[in-house]
């Protein structure tokens, strides 16, 4: 027997309205009929879901679980119901860590008024793809190189790298850093997102390497003031935390941002995604963060959506 949605709404009904009869008519089936799907789903799981006496039914601490994850995939399945009839309402836009940096509110305020019938969620995923080879985004903001042969891709704008380090860091004074001088240091990096890699330096010059895993162990690492990290600017506009400065590397590449997608399962949006993101980067702004003589405390990520992450460090 394998686990169907009628057997989760049963159990999902049962607990909403208190009784198997009350469940039976919130379902429009007979009381036997709600009684069988729990059954059934109790068989398909292996655990009892709910305590059962002639006064009440309540979930059992295995049902709890059960019950959110129910749910959960009900109301999913009620969304994919929707957006097949109707076509899709919403866009996941995926990213790694630090979304769409400067643009990101712009973006964000930029869709509503434009596209206001699809709902934009921002999803950070620590990924390579930031979520889009997982399937929870419809599009991923990405830093690193793309796989050309599964996604489709377009260049949206690029950002210059700074160098993170330690508030009492003694290079903090400076306005910018070379690579040159990075090479003499430890240099943190995410293996999974990150956007900085040994060929920035030739071979044989490059830094001592510490690996991390996420933004926040990354961000943690720069703080010890034991090693250094490199970023996009992106990462400057969205994490603040004391203890730490960004200054711009002066003789880097700079990093694209591009954004992806399944080549051959587009999103209906993804073309005005791509446009919107385009007139974003290329309008006229201030001077990007970190540029200040003054230490720019940095850290935490400042209303991404859902994070929420690849925007790389490292």
């Amino acid at each position: 027997m394998e686990l169907e949605l009628r057997h989760l709404r049963c159990l999902v009904a049962i607990v909403d309205t208190g009784s198997f009869t009350d469940a039976a008519i919130e379902l429009g089936v007979s009381q036997a009929a709600v009684s069988r799907g729990l059954l059934a789903l109790e068989r398909v799981l292996g655990v009892r879901v709910l305590h059962r006496t002639s006064r009440a039914v309540a979930p059992t601490a295995a049902g709890v679980r059960v019950l959110a994850r129910a749910r959960h995939l009900l109301a999913e399945a009620e969304d994919l119901v929707r957006e097949a009839a109707a076509g899709p309402t919403r866009l996941r836009l995926g990213h790694a860590w630090g979304a769409l940096g400067r643009h990101t509110t712009a973006f964000q305020r930029g869709w509503a008024e434009r596209y206001p019938g699809t709902e934009l969620e921002l999803i950070r995923t620590n990924s390579s793809t930031a979520g889009l080879a997982e399937g929870v985004c419809d599009l991923a903001v990405v830093r690193t190189a793309v796989d050309t042969r599964r996604y489709a891709h377009a260049a949206v704008g690029t950002e210059r790298r700074y160098c993170a380090m330690a508030s009492d860091d003694v290079w903090a004074r400076r306005r910018t850093v070379g690579l040159a001088m990075i090479r003499e240091r430890t240099l943190v990096v995410d293996r999974r997102t990150g956007s900085t890699t040994a060929g920035l330096w030739s071979a044989g010059e490059r830094p001592r390497v510490e690996y991390t895993r996420d933004i926040e162990d990354w961000l943690a690492a720069v703080a010890t003031g034991r090693c250094v990290g490199i970023t996009p600017e992106s990462t400057v506009a969205q994490y603040r935390r004391d203890g730490i400065v960004f200054r711009r590397v002066r003789d880097a590449e700079p990093v694209t941002v591009r954004l992806i997608w399944h080549r051959h399962a587009p999103h209906p949006a993804t073309r005005d995604a791509v446009a919107l993101l385009t007139r974003l980067w290329t309008a006229p702004s201030p001077g990007s963060p970190g540029d200040a003589r003054a230490p720019v405390p940095v850290g935490r990520r400042a209303g991404a959506g859902r994070t929420a992450g690849p925007g790389g460090a490292g």
